[in-house]
């Protein structure tokens, strides 16, 4: 060790240096929370800026953790959108906590790769214990939960969570009807699923042509309908196809529009399809005892996803999926390779967490969950969802009020979607005066929230998630977009 570490540099691991190191960066971070309000929230920069200010190879010798905060002061945090900020009301929340934080420093810490169990039994035994008590949390039905055939397990993401579910459906369906059948086999979900879905089914082999897109009406609010899923199996089975899975969402990126879980499950349920429910940023509204309802029918369900990095204050990445059997993902995801084999994994005592994803290594994310739902409590956390409905709400009513605007579907959670109304005659619904209105919200760097389109018009999202945020952030963000638009509408 001594022979490269020369004049005190840093070295790989000693306890005293990274005391004192962590010791600056957990001040750096303090400082950079106590500030966050004076960045643009929306990065301001152009693409390809940090090329010209930093140098084109690596340092041959050790430079000072100083001159790198002041690096990343000048270089770094320009470039950097700032999802914490009190004023982030884009896409949906990316939350950060102090007990995640916390979670995540003891994870990085530990360092450990736990793909089996004997590569760190805490790792795998809490994780199953914690979505244990997220599945109760969330009222699951027992199948999700790990004392019988199912059980809970941490993805990376939701993208990941359908994928490993279609993958466990694709080979189901194929071991009963013949790996060629492959060209048969039929996906079904809306036209306002996640995009994941798409990935998912590119990734497994199903054919373009058979990933149904359903198309969603406002009169349902963007809700899939159990009826034209109906004429769209029966459409199918008539001319030979097999219908296998089946995408609901609770809370669509959109809009957060709620599909009928209840309704739809049996249709998946008497066509043998796997049926697997997104609830991705809504599902941690599902905590709370009044919004329990929007997931009733779950019980029909095969698998249910909701991400805890997005409004469940634990810091990215954390998606929790649940499955009612967890032998068709191992199927599906298992390999079994002489150097890994053990005593606990060959005797089947233990749950090997490397056959429930894609890739074999996985870091210990319960902890930050585990710290979460210890260091708030489980009514902290309803307090923490209920307000940011209530400031939704209370966003939503300044809308209301200013009849240049309308609010255009209606609020569940604490996403808004409204819209600029356009001049009479105007050509194209109010589209470019919208998008317009956007882009100069944004360039102000006040606030920062993004769009969507629905029946073909350009709405803007306002959704309330950041831990930082309070009524006065949700007042002057309106503030915000009635001056840009009466500065718009001035130009008219």
């Amino acid at each position: 060790m001594d022979g490269y570490n020369r004049n005190g540099d840093l070295k790989p691991m000693d306890a005293e240096q990274f005391r004192e190191h962590a010791h600056k960066m957990v001040d750096f971070i303090a400082d950079y929370y106590k500030t966050i309000e004076n960045f643009p929230v929306l990065s301001q920069v152009q693409p390809g800026y940090l090329r010209n200010m930093l140098p084109d190879s690596a340092p041959n010798h050790p430079e000072s953790l100083d001159d790198i905060f002041n690096d990343v002061q000048a270089k770094i945090l320009p470039g950097v959108t700032h999802w914490q900020s009190p004023n982030y009301f884009a896409y949906y929340p990316s939350n950060s906590s102090i007990a995640g934080f916390l979670g995540e420093m003891l994870s990085a810490g530990l360092n450990i790769v736990g793909f089996s169990w004997i590569t760190s039994p805490a790792a795998t035994e809490l994780e199953m214990i914690v979505l244990d008590w997220l599945a109760k949390l969330l009222k699951l039905p027992d199948e999700f939960l790990s004392a019988g055939q199912g059980g809970g397990v941490i993805q990376g993401t939701a993208s990941e969570a359908v994928l490993v579910v279609l993958l466990a459906a694709r080979d189901k369906v194929l071991r009963r009807l013949g790996k060629n059948a492959l060209e048969k086999i039929v996906v079904y979900a809306s036209d306002q699923t996640h995009s994941a879905i798409q990935k998912a089914c590119q990734i497994a082999g199903i054919h373009p042509e058979n990933c149904r897109v359903i198309k969603t009406e406002s009169s349902t609010n963007y809700a899939l309908s159990p009826d034209i899923l109906c004429e769209a199996i029966a459409h199918d089975v008539a001319i030979g196809l097999v219908p296998f899975f089946l995408c609901a969402t609770v809370g669509t990126t959109s809009s957060t529009a709620v599909d009928p879980l209840l309704a739809l499950g049996k249709i998946a349920k008497s066509n043998g399809m796997w049926f697997h429910v997104d609830a991705a940023y809504a599902g941690s509204a599902c905590i709370c005892p009044e919004y329990r309802q929007y997931i009733d029918g779950v019980e029909e369900a095969d698998s249910f996803n909701m991400n805890a990095h997005k409004w469940f204050l634990t810091n990215f990445d954390c998606s929790a999926l649940w499955v009612k059997d967890r032998t068709a993902l191992v199927q599906s995801l298992s390999t079994n390779p002489e150097f890994l084999k053990n005593k606990a994994s060959q005797a089947n005592m233990v749950v090997d967490y490397k056959d429930w994803q894609i890739p074999l290594g996985r870091r210990f994310r319960s902890l930050k969950l585990w710290m979460v739902l210890r260091l708030y409590g489980i009514e902290n956390l309803q307090c923490y969802i209920r307000n940011h409905i209530k400031l939704a709400e209370h966003f939503e009513g300044l809308v209301a009020q200013d009849p240049r605007f309308e609010v255009v579907t209606p609020r569940i959670f604490s996403l808004v979607c409204f819209r600029l109304l356009p001049p009479r005659n105007n050509e194209d619904n109010g589209n470019k005066l919208n998008n317009d209105l956007l882009e100069a919200i944004n360039s102000t760097g006040k606030i920062f929230i993004s769009h969507t389109v629905l029946s073909g018009k350009y709405i803007l999202r306002f959704a309330v998630g950041a831990p930082l945020t309070e009524e006065r952030h949700v007042t002057a963000a309106w503030k915000v977009l009635q001056d840009e638009a009466s500065v718009l509408l001035g130009r008219l």
